[in-house]
C-alpha cells in the first residue's frame, strides 16, 4: 500500500455531513464515556490499578462474547463479566505483587474464553471484530439510555464517597488508622471500575480500553499535582480522545480504536514533554541558586525573599 492509498483509507470525508447525522447517538455516548473515563481514570492512577483495568476488560470481553453467542444483550454480558472480575479482585485484596500476578493469570483466561465464544458464534464477523476494536455506528437509543443511566450512577456514587475514597487512595495506612473502611471503599471502587470498563468496551473495544481509562489521567498527572485540576484535565483529554476519535473514524474506513488511541497517546506525549521541560527548568533554577549561595563571599550583603538585607561579616579580633 502506498502513501496515498493509506491516506484514502484513514481519511475519507465524502458525504461527511450526512454520515454525521447517523452517528449522533455515538457522539453522545462518546461524550458520556469520556466524562466517566476521565473521572474514574484519575482514581485508577492514584490506586495504581492500570494493570487491573486490562484484566477486567478481558473478562468483560468474555461476557460480551458469551452474550453474543446465546443471543442476549451484549452490554449486559459485558457488564456481568467486568463486574464479576472486579468483585473477585476487590474481595481478594491482594498486595501489589500478588495482585499483578493474579491479573496476569486472569487476563489470558478471559481472552481465551472470549475467543472460544466468538469461534462458536456463526453470525456476522463484524460483530466479533467490534468487541475487540470498538464500533461507532450501532449505538441505539436504548443503548445510549442505558449508558447514560449507568454513567450517572457511577458518577453519583463517586461524588458521594469522593473525600474518603481520595484519602484511602493516597494514603491507605493512615486512612485505616483513622477508622475509614478502606477495604469496603476498595471493593466499591472496583465495582464502579467494572461498570466503567463494561461501558467503555462498547465503544473502544476490549483490547484498547486503557486509552480511555488510563492515558488521559496519566497525561493530566504529568501537568499538575492538584487533585481537582487532575480530574478536570483528565476529563478534557478523555473527551478530546473519544469525540475526536469518533469524528475522525467517521471519515475513514478503519475502526474507531486507532483514532482514539492515537489522540490519547499524542496528548500524553505532549504532556510528558511539558513535564520534562518544567523539571529541567526547575533543576536549572535550583543549580543556579545553589551556585550563587556557595559563591557569595564572606562579608557580602545578600537580599532575602522579602527584600530585607542580612550581612555576614568577619568578627573583629
Amino acid at each position: 500500500m502506498d502513501w496515498s492509498s493509506f491516506l484514502s483509507s484513514v481519511f475519507v470525508f465524502d458525504d461527511y455531513g450526512e454520515l454525521l447525522v447517523l452517528v449522533r447517538n455515538s457522539l453522545w455516548a462518546g461524550a458520556v464515556l469520556g466524562l466517566v473515563g476521565g473521572v474514574v481514570g484519575t482514581f485508577v492512577m492514584m490506586r495504581d490499578l492500570a494493570f487491573a483495568v486490562h484484566g477486567i476488560a478481558e473478562l468483560s470481553f468474555a461476557g460480551a462474547a458469551a452474550a453474543l453467542l446465546i443471543g442476549a444483550d451484549v452490554i449486559t454480558g459485558s457488564l456481568v463479566g467486568s463486574v464479576l472480575a472486579a468483585l473477585i479482585m476487590g474481595f481478594t485484596g491482594l498486595h501489589a505483587r500478588e495482585g499483578n500476578s493474579f491479573v496476569g493469570v486472569l487476563m489470558p483466561f478471559g481472552l481465551g474464553l472470549g475467543i472460544l465464544f466468538l469461534s462458536l458464534y456463526e453470525g456476522r464477523s463484524s460483530n466479533k471484530f467490534s468487541l475487540l476494536t470498538g464500533q461507532i455506528v450501532s449505538v441505539s437509543s436504548l443503548q445510549l439510555t442505558s449508558m447514560v443511566v449507568l454513567s450517572v450512577l457511577v458518577l453519583a456514587v463517586l461524588v458521594a464517597v469522593w473525600r474518603p475514597l481520595t484519602f484511602a487512595s493516597t494514603d491507605p495506612f493512615v486512612a485505616r488508622a483513622k477508622g475509614l473502611p478502606v477495604r469496603g471503599l476498595s471493593i466499591l471502587f472496583m465495582v464502579l471500575l467494572g461498570v466503567s470498563v463494561a461501558l467503555s468496551v462498547q465503544i473502544v473495544g476490549a483490547l484498547l480500553v486503557l486509552a480511555l481509562l488510563i492515558t488521559p489521567a496519566a497525561a493530566a498527572m504529568n501537568l499538575t499535582s492538584s487533585p481537582g485540576r487532575t480530574v478536570v484535565l483528565s476529563v478534557l483529554f478523555a473527551e478530546l480522545a473519544m469525540v475526536g476519535g469518533i469524528l475522525l473514524a467517521l471519515g475513514g474506513n478503519i475502526p474507531i480504536s486507532p483514532y482514539v488511541t492515537t489522540i490519547s497517546f499524542a496528548l500524553w506525549l505532549v504532556s510528558r514533554v511539558v513535564r520534562a521541560v518544567r523539571e529541567r527548568s526547575a533543576s536549572y533554577r535550583r543549580a543556579v541558586t545553589a551556585t550563587a549561595t556557595t559563591t557569595t563571599p564572606r562579608g557580602a550583603v545578600a537580599a532575602d525573599g522579602t527584600g530585607a538585607a542580612t550581612a555576614s561579616s568577619t568578627p573583629a579580633p
